[in-house]
């Protein structure tokens, strides 16, 4: 019998988790690293095990057996069907999964499963929109470094990128290339080491300093009034009518909120609730589904 309800959100950069009484009473929250997908299916599950441990660990509760929980994921990378299926494919034993991308739990979240549209800005970016007439649509979320843009990893590249040419003397330096420059080791040697290895989560790690320095340095400003202009590009392709509610989400939603167009701003609404929230919701839905119309 499922007891507790246990809703994940899993993103590039960290996880955070709701655990609740299958009555829907809240009972704890954690967070852990990393647990998308591109990351690892492995590496997903003990970040989301040792998550799951930590919320009973905070609501004071022994953890029962795997199959008396169930759990909804809405997980970053789940649009590759191989890193999905090689996902569920390692379920240790949980009662019930119900698994999702981030944007639709985000999604459900945030509308509580009404129709809307959100832009989930994080370390990535992705828009969905949920219609009058049921219908769910996906605007960008094609992944780094292809796309995602506004998203953190895309902030960082570019921001390098300027740094890489202001130390080679090609464009003329700033507070941000300066930053820059010294978050990767200082030395053209040290920063070629740092981009040998590089992934999205760690070229997000530099979007707070583009943030930072975005109020005095002209490059730094360059990039997110490009952010901005991207995410209103998104809202666009979901909406073009621009009739439904909007909600922008994630870690950095609120950031990049004042270069937003004016016109984008006065559309935008708070949203009810987080991508864990929505991932709740999604495992309530699977596990009792509406009925259907007669």
């Amino acid at each position: 019998m499922i007891a507790y309800h246990i809703g994940v959100d899993g993103g590039g950069s960290g996880t955070r988790l709701r655990l609740a009484r299958a009555d829907g009473h809240l009972l704890a929250q954690a967070q852990g690293g990393p647990s998308g997908l591109a990351h690892g299916a492995g590496r997903a599950w003990d970040t989301i095990n040792s998550a799951v441990a930590q919320a009973f660990r905070t609501a004071g509760l022994a953890q029962p057996p795997l199959a008396q929980l169930a759990l909804g994921l809405g997980l970053a990378g789940v649009h590759n069907q191989q890193w999905a299926d090689g996902f569920l494919g390692l379920d240790p034993g949980y009662g019930a999964l119900a698994l999702a991308s981030d944007a639709t739990s985000t999604l459900l979240g945030a509308h509580g499963g009404r129709p809307g549209a959100i832009i989930a800005i994080g370390t990535g970016s992705v828009g969905e929109v949920l219609q009058v007439d049921g219908m769910r649509r996906e605007v960008g979320g094609w992944g780094f470094p292809s796309g995602d843009e506004a998203g953190g990893a895309w902030i960082g590249l570019r921001a390098i990128a300027h740094a890489q040419q202001v130390m080679d003397g090609r464009l003329a330096g700033g507070a941000l290339a300066s930053a820059v420059i010294e978050a990767c080791g200082g030395l053209r040697h040290a920063m070629q080491d740092w981009l040998a290895t590089a992934n999205q989560t760690t070229y997000a790690t530099l979007a707070p300093l583009v943030l930072q320095h975005a109020g005095g340095d002209a490059a730094a400003r360059a990039i997110v009034q490009e952010a901005g202009r991207q995410i209103a590009l998104i809202a666009a392709a979901l909406d073009p009518a621009a009739t439904l509610p909007l909600a922008l989400c994630g870690g950095l939603a609120a950031p990049l909120t004042p270069y937003l167009p004016a016109e984008l701003l006065r559309r935008v609404l708070p949203a009810e609730g987080d991508s864990a929230a929505g991932a709740l919701h999604l495992i309530r839905r699977q596990l009792s589904p509406p009925p259907e119309n007669t």
